[in-house]
């Protein structure tokens, strides 16, 4: 059985304009100890519905409307508040896109971390302290005593984000959410963050799903990918499928769009052409078809279905066979 179920999940928010659906019909599964990476320019999909599965979606524009999230053969879509509280941060953690806004700026470091175990786990304080300056030290941080005592704005980004990282991981969850973990820092930074989460994955044998729009990212960590646009998935498979034998236009132009070493000098970057569509003014048919260079009149009359190509691999796309 798998670690995490998503069955045709679909979310919608009620906004001025009406109601939109920014998630529609996903799909995926990941087992436990394996990395699934979910990948699409912003404004796909990819943290929404990272926060329909932890039912963190804002009250009360957000709505899952329908599909089921499994999560040891439990929906969570349909668990009471009070049950939900207890899966957040015990059985799933979670890493937020920006640990700035993470983090409360008026609690300590430590004041956060040990929150979270007395919350879940039944210790004495003083326990949780010295278990609060262990796992800072597992995650990287220097004079774990000291941070404990300080506050978010004292740290650097990339410390900011691994005090995140540690307080997603301190009752070790079976399965860890890490949405765009990267974002904003630095080259050397994003690889030592991105280390760090193996580590502990090997470690604890837990589940990640990670989030980004950077495919050198998925390509180095992940065992399955989801690529999605417009809240629909395009395409999904192995890393191998994904990387060797891209089906869908929306992927195969963004691996295209990676600078290459061996690229011809000043020759142009390949670029997708136009933006991913406005929830409030999707195309008919396929969500692709007004940027895809493949499509054909055909495309804009019928949303595609998910087709399976070999194994684990699947597209969502009317031509596929002839690209």
């Amino acid at each position: 059985m798998p670690q995490l179920e998503v069955d045709s999940l679909v979310t919608e928010f009620d906004t001025d304009e009406g109601r939109v659906r920014a998630v529609d019909g996903v799909s995926f599964s990941v087992e436990a100890g394996e990395t699934l990476g979910i990948v699409g320019e912003s404004g796909c999909g990819k943290s929404v519905t990272a926060h329909s599965i932890m039912r963190l979606l804002p009250q009360p524009m957000g709505k899952i409307v329908s599909g089921a999230v499994r999560f040891a053969g439990r929906d969570l879509t349909t668990l009471p508040i009070a049950e939900m509280e207890k899966v957040r941060g015990n059985d799933i953690g979670m890493v937020f896109q920006e640990p700035m806004t993470a983090l409360n700026p008026v609690q300590t470091i430590g004041k956060q971390l040990t929150e979270v175990m007395l919350l879940h786990r039944d210790i004495s304080a003083d326990q949780a302290i010295r278990d609060a300056v262990e796992i800072l030290a597992r995650v990287g941080i220097p004079s774990p005593d000291v941070r404990m005592g300080e506050y978010p704005h004292q740290l650097s980004g990339g410390m900011r984000q691994r005090v995140v990282i540690a307080i997603a991981l301190a009752c070790e969850p079976a399965l860890l959410i890490a949405d765009e973990p990267t974002t904003a820092l630095d080259v050397t930074i994003q690889a030592q963050i991105l280390e760090l989460i193996r580590e502990l994955q090997a470690d604890m044998g837990m589940a990640v799903i990670l989030i980004t729009h950077d495919l050198g990212v998925i390509a180095e960590t992940s065992n399955n990918v989801v690529v999605m646009y417009a809240g629909r998935v395009a395409e999904q498979g192995s890393v191998y499928d994904i990387f060797d034998r891209p089906a869908h236009p929306y992927t195969q132009g963004l691996l295209a769009s990676i600078p290459r070493l061996e690229t011809e000098p000043k020759s142009r970057l390949s670029i997708i052409e136009g933006m991913v569509p406005s929830l409030q003014d999707l195309p008919s048919g396929c969500r692709f078809q007004n940027r895809c260079t493949h499509a054909i009149a055909a495309c804009g009359e019928q949303a595609p279905a998910i087709e399976t190509i070999a194994d684990q691999h699947r597209v969502s796309c009317g031509r596929w066979r002839e690209l």
